[in-house]
């Protein structure tokens, strides 16, 4: 059981791994042994995560979530197995965290009145350099 925080938990028999050979570092050694951790997770058949952490984690995560709904996470930054499939939990972990915490609304400010008066002189001084752009007047 892969436990989150904030009473999120994910079954173990949720996450599906595969163990894949990786580039990277490693010398010889890195064309016998599949060190590159890919962990696929049913998103759409999760019935731990509340909806709308789920919806959250679709429109955040939306490169990483394939069109049957799993959320997949690869990881071969070390040499060794083990380290890779933590590495990829530590990152659904984060995953999830950002998700699970609701983005703050945006307060309606209005703009100050010199925010205002210098908006209006970049702009008069703007159409000043187009004007003398154009063509001289002919008499």
């Amino acid at each position: 059981m892969l436990e989150i925080g904030d009473g999120i938990r994910i079954p173990d028999h949720e996450l599906e791994w595969s163990l894949v050979s990786s580039g990277g570092p490693g010398g010889q050694n890195v064309n016998k042994v599949a060190s590159k951790a890919v962990l696929r997770w049913r998103l759409a058949g999760n019935r731990t995560l509340p909806e709308e952490v789920k919806a959250r984690l679709n429109t955040l995560q939306r490169n990483r979530i394939t069109a049957d709904g799993d959320l997949l996470i690869q990881s071969q930054r070390f040499r060794d197995q083990e380290r890779n499939r933590r590495d990829c939990i530590d990152k659904l972990r984060e995953m999830i965290c950002q998700a699970a915490s609701r983005p703050r609304r945006r307060k309606k400010t209005r703009p100050t009145r010199a925010a205002r008066e210098t908006r209006l002189q970049h702009k008069r001084r703007r159409a000043r350099v187009k004007a003398g752009r154009q063509r001289p007047m002919e008499d």
